[in-house]
């Protein structure tokens, strides 16, 4: 009577073991949700780390990129994360101005670390601080690797060739440190959604937009512009963020390796793209007929005189909230 008990209880647990053997090889898969159009080195980016995860999970790791906003309006994608309609979202912190104060620093007049302007440096160096800085505001969300821009231009339809020229001006612009440089400038700030920037300066609703080439070519924003101001003025940050519950839930292994392929390294990665990005959208632009302006030094002395208050007054601004403005302007910087 023992031997078939005995049986029966070890095929019972030869089965439990297949059954979970099955259930941890089931392929897990992440939604991935961006605002951006599909020609976008994000896209591009993204695919090439959906690929990467793919690979080195023999297929348990699978993601799902939904770009041009699909599943959320643009100003919605750090909350589409956060509540869980995606697992994975690519936001602009400038669209939702004053959330998140103390990243939108990296968007003051000509911020940017010592080792340079280029993306590679400015992504890599955001990412290295965001823990220990921007975790609380980006709550509910594991950061998986910050992106700064390379500077924005002043991508506009009218020649802008000192600071004059910007006066009454109607600016395309996206976040309050945007703004305020616009403002500072004496021109209008209107803040048109990025994949709207096209129609709305085609019909003279703006005159200009801030946008690294990259960015205005993949809005094709070369068929209505003429002109482009250089140099870029200012940065503006993007969040690559998942899910916090939705990367705890993860089987171990997978959490290991969503981890490894994400961080520091992955930002340089992604910034050397976007600079690589940033010359072929320059090339874009030209192409089109848009021509570079740039001003004489004692022009351009004029402008950096201009803006040089909006620097100490968005930190004045962000220390009153209670947060370490001085603290991390001064390490992003350094």
């Amino acid at each position: 009577m023992l031997r078939p008990i005995k049986t029966a209880t070890l095929a019972l647990a030869a089965a439990g073991l297949c059954f979970a053997t099955a259930a941890t090889a089931q392929t897990v898969e992440l939604k991935a949700s961006h605002f951006l159009p599909p020609n976008h080195t994000f896209q591009k980016a993204l695919a090439a780390w959906g690929e990467e995860l793919a690979a080195a999970s023999n297929g348990r790791l699978k993601l799902t990129i939904y770009p041009a906003a699909q599943l959320g309006p643009p100003p919605r994608q750090f909350d589409i994360a956060r509540s869980g309609v995606v697992d994975i979202a690519v936001g602009l912190h400038g669209l939702t101005p004053g959330r998140y104060p103390l990243t939108e620093l990296v968007s003051a007049p000509y911020a940017a670390p010592s080792a340079g302007v280029i993306s590679a440096v400015t992504s890599r160096r955001l990412t290295e601080l965001s823990s220990g800085y921007l975790a609380k505001e980006h709550e509910g969300l594991r950061i998986l690797w910050m992106a700064v821009t390379p500077p924005l231009m002043f991508i506009s339809r009218p020649p802008i060739r000192k600071l004059e020229d910007f006066k009454g001006l109607k600016i395309r612009y996206a976040g309050t440190n945007f703004k305020a440089i616009i403002d500072a400038l004496g021109a209008v700030g209107l803040p048109v959604p990025p994949p709207e920037t096209q129609d709305a300066m085609a019909k003279g609703i703006v005159d200009a937009a801030t946008f690294p080439y990259e960015g205005a070519a993949s809005f094709d924003l070369g068929t209505v512009a003429k002109y482009a101001l250089e140099p870029g003025v200012s940065s503006a940050s993007f969040a690559v963020v998942m899910n916090r519950a939705r990367f705890d839930a993860l089987p171990a292994d997978l959490q290991q390796l969503v981890a490894k392929t994400t961080g520091p390294v992955r930002a340089e990665r992604f910034g050397a793209l976007w600079d690589e990005a940033e010359k072929a959208g320059k090339d874009n632009l030209l192409a089109h007929g848009v021509q570079p302006v740039t001003m004489g030094p004692a022009d351009f002395a004029k402008v950096r005189q201009a803006l040089a208050p909006i620097v100490e007054q968005s930190i004045a601004d962000v220390e009153k909230r209670g947060l370490p403005g001085k603290t991390f302007y001064s390490d992003y910087t350094r």
